[in-house]
């Protein structure tokens, strides 16, 4: 099998610092941040927009990847789930998506809202969010 290789793109910069001031999850934070994009990769923010919900892929990379099974949310009332069947930030590739809505564009930093992502943790990819049908 050949061997996979990731480049980040970014960097985030905000203000949470531990999982534990951490919101659950994106749809439930309103917490704002920065995500500035290396020189390298400006040109690929064309066409973003303020106002526009953006989704954006982080490499966790504090996070364990060698836990299978969670409690969802911490929850242990809910019993052990695997990992693949949850949004837990331990995995075996410590990906996490978040939906962010565009507040600002300054050069190649964004100005985003509704981060669940620590503060210094890299950019992987950003995407245009498919719109419900």
């Amino acid at each position: 099998m050949e061997q996979a290789s990731l480049q980040f793109i970014g960097i985030l910069h905000g203000d949470i610092k531990s999982r534990a001031d951490a919101p659950k999850n994106y749809s439930e934070s309103d917490r704002t941040g920065i995500l500035e994009i290396y020189p390298q990769f400006r040109d690929g923010l064309d066409g973003i927009k303020p106002g526009q919900t953006i989704v954006v892929l982080f490499w966790l990379h504090q996070s364990s990847r060698d836990i299978l099974k969670v409690y969802p949310r911490g929850d242990k009332s809910r019993g052990l789930h695997g990992v693949f069947a949850t949004r837990s930030p331990v995995r075996p590739n410590p990906i996490a998506i978040s939906e962010l809505k565009v507040e600002a564009i300054h050069g190649n930093k964004l100005e985003v809202s509704g981060l669940d992502i620590l503060d210094s943790t890299p950019i992987l990819d950003i995407k245009k969010k498919i719109s419900s049908r």
